[in-house]
C-alpha cells in the first residue's frame, strides 16, 4: 500500500506544483499576509477532494475523467465542465511552457529556447504511455520537494524570520476556497485517468492525507517567506528569485533547475489529462496526440508567464467553486458502499 500510495502522492503533487506554485506567483496571488488559517483550510479541503476523486475513479475503474465528472456535476453540466477542463488544461500547460521560457531567460538565454527545451521531453515521455508519467514523477518529485523545503527553511533561519508572527490576524481565510477550486480541475482530469490502476481504498486515503499534509506544509513555509520580502516581489516576475538573491549563484542555478522540473511535471500532467480525453475520439499513439497539442500551444506562450497567471488563475478559481462544493458534499450525499 505504501509504495502505491506514494505513487499517487507524487502524481497529485506533480499536478499541483507547477510554474505558478513552485515559482511562488500563484501562492502570492491568492494568499500573502494574514493567510495562515487559509492555508490550513486549503489543506483540509484538498485532502477531502483528492480522496473523493480517487474513490470515484477507483470504484468506476476510469481511464479518463469524463465518468468522474458525470458523478460530480451530473449529466446536465458535464458538457460545460468537460469544455472547461479541456480549456483549463490547455491554457495551464501553455503557462507551463511560458514558465520554462522565463526560467531559461534567468540564465540570459533566449525565451524560445526554454519553450523548445520543455516541449520536446514532454512529448517523449508519452512514448511510454501513462507508466512513463508515473515513473517520471516518482523520480523528480522527491528531489523537488526536498530541494524547495530546504531552501525555504534555510531562508527562514538565515533571515531570522518569525513564521508565526501576527498569528491572531487571519482576515484572508476566504482565499482558501478559490485557491482550492483552482487546483481541482486538473486533479479531476489527471486522477480520472488512472482509476484502473488504483488497487484499494487504503491507497486513496493514504495518498490523499499525505499530499494534503505535504502541500499544506510547503505552502505555509513558502507564503511566510514571501510575506517578509513583499516589497521585493514588485520587481520579480518569479517570486522565488527574490528569495534566491540572498544565496550564492550556485544555489540559484540548483533551484532554477528544480523549478524547471516542477514546471515540466505539471506540463506532463496537464498533457496527460488532454491526451486521455482525446483518445476517446482519436485513435493515435499518446505521444503523437501530445505532439499535436504542444505544437498548437507554443504560439500562445507569447502572452507571457505573469500575465497568464494574473488573469486566468483567479478566473478559474471562481468558476470551479461549484465543482469544489460537489466534491466536498459527495461523500455525504453518496456514502461509499
Amino acid at each position: 500500500m505504501f509504495k502505491s500510495g506514494m505513487k499517487w502522492i507524487f502524481l497529485i503533487i506533480g499536478t499541483m506544483i507547477g510554474a505558478g506554485y513552485a515559482s511562488g506567483r500563484e501562492l502570492w496571488q491568492f494568499f500573502g499576509p494574514e493567510s495562515g488559517l487559509a492555508i490550513i483550510i486549503f489543506s483540509v479541503l484538498f485532502t477531502v477532494c483528492c480522496y473523493t476523486i480517487l474513490m470515484i475513479s477507483y470504484e468506476n475503474k476510469t481511464s479518463d475523467y469524463l465518468p468522474v465528472l458525470k458523478k460530480l456535476v451530473g449529466k446536465r453540466f458535464t458538457p460545460l465542465y468537460d469544455g472547461m477542463i479541456i480549456v483549463y488544461l490547455f491554457t495551464t500547460t501553455v503557462i507551463m511552457l511560458a514558465g520554462s521560457g522565463v526560467t531559461i531567460e534567468a540564465f540570459r538565454l533566449p525565451y524560445w529556447w526554454g519553450i523548445v527545451f520543455i516541449a520536446i521531453p514532454v512529448v517523449i515521455v508519452f512514448i511510454w504511455d501513462i507508466e512513463g508519467v508515473l515513473s517520471l514523477n516518482s523520480i523528480i518529485l522527491p528531489l523537488l520537494i526536498v530541494g524547495l523545503v530546504s531552501v525555504l527553511i534555510s531562508f527562514i533561519m538565515k533571515q531570522d524570520l518569525l513564521i508565526f508572527a501576527d498569528i491572531e490576524k487571519q482576515s484572508n481565510w476566504v482565499a482558501a476556497f478559490p485557491f482550492t477550486a483552482l487546483n481541482i480541475l486538473p486533479l479531476v482530469a489527471v486522477l480520472g485517468a488512472v482509476g484502473t490502476q488504483i488497487d484499494s481504498k487504503k491507497e486513496a486515503l493514504f495518498s490523499s492525507i499525505g499530499s494534503g499534509v505535504i502541500l499544506g506544509s510547503i505552502s505555509f513555509l513558502y507564503n511566510s517567506s514571501l510575506v517578509q520580502i513583499a516589497n521585493d516581489l514588485l520587481v520579480y516576475e518569479i517570486p522565488l528569485f527574490a528569495i534566491l538573491k540572498h544565496y550564492p549563484y550556485t544555489m540559484f542555478i540548483f533551484i532554477s533547475i528544480l523549478l524547471w522540473f516542477a514546471i515540466f511535471t505539471t506540463a506532463v500532467s496537464g498533457t496527460l489529462g488532454l491526451v486521455s480525453r482525446a483518445r476517446e475520439f482519436i485513435q493515435m499513439p499518446m505521444w503523437l496526440i501530445a505532439l499535436i497539442l504542444i505544437v498548437c500551444m507554443i504560439p500562445l506562450t507569447t502572452f507571457g508567464f505573469a500575465t497568464l497567471i494574473e488573469y486566468l488563475y483567479p478566473l478559474y478559481g471562481l468558476l470551479n467553486l461549484y465543482i469544489l462544493s460537489s466534491l466536498l458534499l459527495y461523500p455525504f450525499l453518496n456514502r461509499y458502499k
